[in-house]
């Protein structure tokens, strides 16, 4: 996926789901019932064990509407071993110059984790279209997304951390391209004990509660 679509994409969606899990096939399972209650772009997360098997699995399962990605990407090597398996962009905690060659070379959208103004001027100036402000809501929340939109109008910001689903219409009001949310949409207790029906019933609610359902 080039990244002007996925930017279109994501714009379009307003959510992406962050899933992090003990196992491969708990986060395909999860993932799924994520999507059947209407989750459309989602990210496997490294720290998942086997991320790569479930990445590969759910590029299979997945419809074919929903976006993949690979977050917690931490070298341009797992970022190739995430393409390989399947997904469509890379996301990371941190700015991975590495990644950002990667990004260019390969055409694949990579959102590089950055938080001050002078770590999201130096992703822009490496080649980012796109950054990940992360941790957002416990970094000063919504008012430090504001003060950083005040002298960066243009910048593209996926909010991730510590944001609630309903604060999410505010952030997007606010200027944000999109808001990552994790626990809200895969609670940890439901993932242990396999309960997908509640996954799903969470992730619904969420995505509710976020004004995007």
């Amino acid at each position: 996926m080039s990244q002007p679509n996925f930017m279109q994409t994501l714009a379009a969606a307003r959510v992406v789901g962050i899933l992090r899990s003990s196992t491969s096939t708990a986060a395909v399972e999860a993932a799924l019932a994520a999507v059947r209650a209407g989750l459309q772009v989602l990210e496997v997360t490294f720290t998942t064990p086997g991320a790569l098997e479930a990445l590969r699995t759910l590029r299979q399962q997945l419809p074919e509407h929903v976006r993949l990605g690979a977050g917690t990407v931490m070298t341009a090597e797992e970022g190739r071993a995430a393409l390989e398996a399947g997904a469509e962009f890379l996301v990371s905690p941190h700015l991975g110059e590495d990644l950002l060659a990667l990004a260019s070379e390969t055409g694949v959208p990579y959102l590089p984790g950055v938080l001050t103004p002078s770590e999201i001027v130096r992703a822009l100036g490496l080649g980012a279209q796109m950054v990940k402000v992360f941790p957002a809501g416990s970094s000063g929340g919504l008012a430090y997304i504001k003060d950083l939109l005040g002298p960066l109008p243009h910048l593209k910001i996926l909010a991730t951390g510590g944001i609630r689903p309903g604060e999410v219409p505010a952030y997007l009001q606010a200027g944000v391209w999109a808001v990552g949310l994790g626990s809200n949409l895969f609670p940890k207790a439901a993932l242990e004990r396999g309960d997908w029906a509640a996954v799903e019933a969470a992730a619904r609610q969420a995505l509710a509660e976020a004004g995007v359902a």
